[in-house]
């Protein structure tokens, strides 16, 4: 683990474990009959970087979902900050998201705004500050992300490392307890996504937040996580140190790492059945 994860893991005890921000526990959703996420758990420590990781259709997205309150599970329960998702009111999920900030892989901008006002509208929906306010919290946090001055500027004038920035300074703007990544060095080049990267990594710092980034992007993930959770098929691989990660035993993980292809054989009975299926 790196000095700079040390501190973040050290910071709010030292000599004793860092209370857990995320309880996942057995995890269980289905699309239409179709299991999505298979007995997933996992814990994610205050302060730590966790990255999830795996492949198309390996589930990632759709857990993100679940952290998020937007999917129900089938069965099992997810805890934000000790409380139980499944348990809360419409209004005691809204007011539990005000403690969480999320940058979503397209950036999601309103097109029809600036970014300065894309930044402010978290803080015109959720809070009663004045504009004088607003206006300074946003530019502080566009100052964060090295935006400072473009807050007059259309999304559509960005390149796509800057929106992800814009997007990124509208998700800290309350500044949050907990931040959620969705694949944020998708279509970047890799000195723009190697900058983001080091935002991330300044930003757990500097704000003492706790951040999940979920990503198919192996470099990204290697660079950043204080822990990588592997997602296969809906289920765990395994979950460890970056270090753990790279001498996993596991072919499947060994597979993502490597960026090994996957042959897999073809039931003929099986494929016949789903071509011939009347729904």
């Amino acid at each position: 683990m790196s000095a700079m994860s040390a501190n973040a893991v050290t910071a709010a005890d030292p000599g004793s474990a860092p209370q857990a921000v995320i309880q996942v526990e057995n995890l269980v959703t289905y699309y239409d009959e179709r299991r999505i996420l298979d007995d997933v758990s996992l814990e994610v420590a205050a302060g730590e970087i966790r990255v999830i990781m795996g492949g198309s259709g390996s589930g990632k997205s759709t857990l993100l979902r679940h952290l998020l309150g937007l999917n129900r599970p089938a069965s099992g329960s997810i805890r934000l900050f000790g409380q139980d998702l499944s348990r809360l009111s419409g209004q005691a999920l809204f007011e539990l998201r005000r403690k969480m900030g999320v940058s979503f892989q397209s950036g999601a901008l309103f097109n029809s705004m600036t970014v300065g006002e894309n930044v402010q509208f978290p803080l015109r929906e959720h809070t009663q500050l004045d504009e004088n306010t607003i206006r300074i919290m946003s530019r502080m946090k566009l100052e964060v992300v090295n935006l400072a001055g473009y807050e007059n500027l259309l999304p559509a004038q960005l390149s796509g490392g800057m929106v992800k920035r814009a997007a990124l300074a509208r998700a800290i703007v309350m500044d949050p307890k907990l931040l959620f990544f969705d694949e944020p060095s998708a279509g970047l080049d890799p000195v723009v996504s190697a900058e983001l990267d080091e935002l991330i990594l300044r930003l757990r710092e500097s704000m003492n937040i706790t951040i999940v980034v979920v990503t198919h992007e192996l470099e990204s993930a290697l660079s950043i996580a204080d822990k990588i959770t592997v997602l296969d098929r809906g289920r765990i691989l395994m979950t460890g140190s970056v270090d753990e990660v790279k001498s996993s035993t596991n072919s499947r993980v060994n597979a993502l790492i490597n960026r090994i292809p996957e042959n897999e054989s073809v039931d003929v009975d099986d494929y016949l059945r789903r071509l011939t299926r009347v729904d």
